[in-house]
């Protein structure tokens, strides 16, 4: 492989990464967004909008959709709020976080089990039980619901965290990071 300087930008654009997006996004299913645009007819609606999306995602002009906002009741009463973003917008997100999550996950702690490649809360239980079997005595179990609705978003906020906000994030490293 020929080792470059790489825009992230144009590996989460590269076909054969938003194929792979598409074919993960499919498999999940999903109820269609704000546009009414479902999982069925999406690929035929994305033939006439996606050099469009390109350029504005390659322009930084890009606005994902609004959220389709839909109320799941809970058994024990009251209701759970779900937002539901467009087919487009989970392409998208799927797309960047197939670039992103092998460069940020070696990051996390080995204990981090959320929302993380082949971890589980099954997982987490199981290495509790590890941790019990060696005498510890104390979990925590760390929850960031709402977390990121009432932060502040301003990006050098997140400075303190090691997180930059470049004018157009590179990579060095092979082009294909699969």
């Amino acid at each position: 492989m020929k080792e470059t300087n790489t825009d992230l930008l144009e590996c989460v654009l590269d076909r054969d990464n938003m194929n792979r997006a598409w074919h993960r996004v499919r498999a999940n299913k999903g109820a269609a967004g704000v546009d009414g645009v479902c999982i069925d007819t999406f690929p035929e609606w994305m033939r006439s909008h996606w050099p469009n999306i390109q350029q504005a995602l390659r322009e930084g002009t890009y606005t994902p959709s609004p959220l389709r906002r839909v109320e799941i009741p809970k058994a024990s009463g009251g209701v759970r709020l779900l937002g539901i973003p467009t087919v487009m917008d989970r392409v998208i997100q799927q797309a960047i976080a197939q670039v992103l999550s092998p460069m940020w996950d070696s990051e996390f702690s080995e204990s981090s089990f959320g929302f993380r490649p082949q971890r589980s809360a099954h997982g987490a239980v199981k290495q509790m039980k590890g941790y019990i079997n060696e005498g510890r005595k104390w979990a925590v179990d760390i929850d960031l619901s709402k977390f990121f609705d009432r932060v502040d978003h301003e990006p050098s906020r997140f400075a303190c965290f090691g997180f930059t906000q470049p004018d157009r994030a590179r990579a060095s490293g092979p082009k294909d990071l699969w």
